[in-house]
């Protein structure tokens, strides 16, 4: 039997830290129900979904543990009585949530509440519960949420995997045949000691023609047939592959919004196809200056200049941060990057579920 029935864990998690988890996991050890509340503000840059996302993905296999998110937009002040009864009404309404949810509204009420903060003593009180103080100076993890938003790369060995996919920037290149997607691609990964995101859709066409090959041996490029099933795999598979990485950073060469365009192209009409996440930065290569180099795969060097414009116009339309690279394209495209890194870890905005 555990040493506590009901546990209460509070906080903002903005973002979630290796700290949280520990917090998490010391109270789920020793308790055999744990809610932990996400209680966001809603001038905050990182989502509450995201939040509580992340932290469902890192404890889902955690028995008893419930993550339950909600908006807190009062005011802080631990010297006033009023202020402290409006967070302690919201905390008992968001564990009211999980009792409903789980059957039986008699649970609400928690025994213990564990934190890593003085104010943990006073919730506790008013909360007719036991306090349990966790790691209050931070040794076993030295991090806090102001840390990460303040510089994520620096402390990013804190966070889990769930919580690196959400944060971590993702950069695309895409273009028309030949323009050089993989080459820049695999330049900027290089540059910036990133991983690489290889495009699928060309693995995807030499596993089709070896499968082909296997009804009719004498079968190239040009018999194959082009299905819709085969650009949903290629987004899927691309998207599986980019969402993978852990990594601050990861370049692709391609990506789910990519396979619709090469859909349009060799189906004739745009395919209502899974998109995939947005990335934070598309880099789009221009045809032009761009010698068209036949590797025996290739046959669309005459719809070159319409794939770019369908690029761009699609681009556009969706609204996405994106760049078209013509002169000086790798130093761009690092000036690109760079730029944005340094913007969005100086506003602290990185988020993505």
């Amino acid at each position: 039997m555990k040493e506590f029935e009901h546990a209460l864990v509070l906080g903002k998690f903005y973002p979630p830290h290796n700290g949280h988890h520990h917090l998490i996991e010391t109270a789920a050890a020793r308790s055999t129900r744990t809610t932990v509340t996400v209680l966001a503000a809603s001038s905050e840059t990182i989502p509450l979904e995201h939040r509580v996302h992340w932290l469902t993905e890192t404890h889902g296999a955690t028995p008893g543990v419930r993550i339950i998110g909600d908006l807190d937009d009062h005011p802080m002040d631990f010297d006033s009585d009023e202020i402290w009864n409006l967070h302690v009404e919201l905390t008992r309404a968001v564990l009211a949530r999980r009792a409903i949810a789980d059957g039986d509204p008699s649970k609400a009420p928690v025994d213990v509440v564990f934190s890593s903060e003085k104010y943990g003593d006073e919730l506790a009180r008013r909360l007719g519960a036991q306090h349990v103080l966790v790691d209050l100076d931070r040794l076993t993890h030295p991090v806090s949420g102001t840390a990460v938003r303040t510089d994520p790369i620096a402390n990013w060995h804190h966070l889990a995997p769930a919580t690196q996919r959400g944060l971590g920037w993702k950069v695309v290149v895409v273009g028309a045949e030949s323009t050089g997607t993989t080459t820049l691609s695999r330049q900027l990964a290089d540059h910036f000691s990133a991983p690489w995101i290889a495009e699928y859709g060309r693995e995807h066409t030499e596993l089709k023609l070896a499968a082909a090959r296997a009804f009719a041996p004498s079968s190239t490029v040009d018999d194959l047939v082009w299905t819709l099933g085969d650009f949903e795999d290629v987004a899927h598979e691309q998207e599986r592959r980019i969402r993978a990485s852990t990594a601050p950073l990861v370049v692709a060469d391609n990506d789910a919004f990519a396979a619709t365009v090469w859909g349009e192209r060799y189906l004739g009409f745009r395919p209502e196809i899974f998109l995939g996440s947005e990335p934070d930065l598309y880099l789009l290569t221009d045809h032009v200056g761009v010698p068209f180099e036949q590797d025996g795969w290739r046959d669309g060097e005459h719809l070159r200049e319409w794939m770019t414009g369908l690029f761009e116009q699609e681009l556009t339309r969706r609204g996405v941060p994106w760049l078209k690279l013509t002169e000086d394209r790798f130093a761009t495209a690092i000036t690109a990057v760079a730029q944005l890194m340094r913007q969005d870890v100086s506003c602290g905005s990185r988020s993505r579920a």
